[in-house]
């Protein structure tokens, strides 16, 4: 595979992770509860604050370890953007039904 490809699915992969981590905080906080008709806000921009969190960390990873084999730099930050929000909103939507309906 080459190293742009890698990087995809890695976002892919941390997408689905951010999810969860998410998911975790918001059960370890409290801000999720089994009442659906009690969502908050809040919930969610937790959510998104701690996805984002998670993207930048991942930059500075990815860059380490993938900036001499990409031809472009910039490339590193922009590849698997979309689909790591995408996963990480899907998953995260996914759980968090699962949980408050369980």
């Amino acid at each position: 595979m080459k190293p742009l490809e890698k990087i995809y699915w890695l976002r892919v992969a941390l997408g689905i992770v951010a999810a969860i981590i998410c998911i975790g905080y918001g059960l370890a906080t409290g801000t999720i509860t089994k009442v659906p008709s009690e969502f908050k806000i809040t919930t969610l921009l937790n959510g998104m604050s701690l996805a984002l969190i998670t993207y930048i960390i991942s930059y500075y990873i990815i860059k380490r370890k993938f900036m001499l084999t990409v031809d472009k730099p910039q490339k590193l930050f922009t590849m698997g953007i979309g689909i790591y929000f995408i996963a990480w909103l899907v998953f995260w939507v996914l759980l968090y039904a699962i949980i408050v309906v369980a």
